[in-house]
């Protein structure tokens, strides 16, 4: 069975009836959304929130009417999964460029689960994902010059567009800067000081924000709990 297939099955028996879910994106969470269809029609009552725009057209080609964040102060359970995490559930969301919106939902939720295969897994972070920082427009001088002064090692690059000339502009309006560390600085010193920048909207660092990782291997599923 495919591994992220398996996570998402398991990730599924969390979720209770008349819940207020939220959904990020991927291919973990694509499998999550086929299961949950079955479950609804089996009697399941479920509310959808999602960060994603790939995912809303998914749940609606489903036929589910997903509701507005906005409308929202306070999720039941977020499930998404990531590039990497360590042993105490940080996590990196680098990829996608859309984690100011499911930060937002993962905060918002009573439960974050993480759900994905063993390969995401890593005692701690290494080098193959870049922290990613949206930042408005108008700081796009300030906010990599702070972050160098932050981090003189860091290698900064502003995320470019492969469909177009120019640069990614992200949901919100703003722009993705990839910091690329050569060894990665402690993670609440990261998380705290690029945060009280002016212009930093959010990163891609997920700092002791998930619950629980739903992890699938070749010995089946293992579930990780972040201590407190």
């Amino acid at each position: 069975m495919d591994l992220k297939m398996l996570a998402a099955q398991h990730a599924v028996s969390f979720i209770k009836n008349k819940d207020k879910v939220g959904l990020g994106a991927g291919s973990t969470i694509a499998f999550i959304v086929d299961l949950l269809t079955a479950e609804v029609k089996n009697g399941l009552k479920i509310n959808f929130f999602t960060s994603s725009f790939t995912t809303w057209q998914l749940l609606q080609k489903k036929g589910f009417n997903v509701q507005s964040i906005a409308a929202m102060a306070e999720l039941d359970i977020y499930l998404d999964g990531c590039d990497q995490f360590d042993k105490d559930l940080n996590a990196l969301k680098s990829g996608g460029g859309i984690h100011t919106r499911e930060k937002l939902l993962a905060s918002m939720a009573k439960q974050f689960l993480l759900v994905g295969d063993v390969s995401k897994y890593s005692e701690q972070f290494d080098t193959r994902f870049p922290l990613v920082i949206e930042l408005l427009p108008e700081a796009f001088s300030y906010v990599p010059m702070c972050v160098q002064k932050l981090f003189p090692d860091v290698k900064i690059l502003f995320r470019m567009s492969d469909k177009k000339d120019g640069m990614v502009i992200t949901e919100n309006g703003n722009y993705l800067l990839d910091a690329w560390f050569p060894k990665w600085p402690n993670l609440e010193f990261l998380n705290t000081s690029l945060k009280q920048v002016t212009g930093v909207v959010e990163t891609s660092l997920f700092y002791k924000l998930a619950h629980k990782a739903v992890i699938a291997g070749v010995d089946g599923i293992k579930i990780m709990e972040r201590n407190a």
